[in-house]
């Protein structure tokens, strides 16, 4: 017998292809933090390698949470808006109790997509992604 919350929890590989059905997606990571490892990947290309992008945008989470450690602002990040000439790139840190210390990483063709409503896809995503 399943319970509510049983059906909502989703796995990895469920997650990804969730991330990558949202319109205009072009590739999904879920990435830990603390080593800079994709956990999981779906979708890019020889122009969108998702190891390296995971590694990079480790960088940038780390620094985001130095600067608001520095700041002294107690305050959790939402997601990271990165804007491209031709893709937007959107990490979203997961907060939930499985979820700390990885991020999601999702590639957007701007093109294609609808920001807002791929913030929210996404916060979906985050929601159900049992770790």
């Amino acid at each position: 017998m399943n319970t509510h919350k049983e059906v909502r929890m989703a796995g990895m590989d469920v997650s990804l292809k969730e991330m990558m059905a949202i319109d205009g997606a072009v590739g999904a990571a879920v990435v830990d933090h603390g080593s800079g490892m994709a956990l999981g990947t779906l979708g890019g290309s020889k122009d969108l390698d998702l190891q390296v992008a995971a590694a990079g945008n480790t960088e940038v989470v780390k620094a985001k949470m130095r600067t608001m450690d520095s700041l002294g602002l107690k305050d959790a990040i939402e997601d990271i808006l990165i804007t491209l000439g031709t893709q937007y790139h959107i990490i979203r840190p997961m907060a939930g109790r499985g979820g700390k210390g990885l991020f999601l990483y999702l590639a957007l063709d701007r093109g294609r997509a609808n920001l807002a409503m791929a913030r929210h896809h996404l916060r979906n995503v985050e929601e159900k992604l049992e770790v």
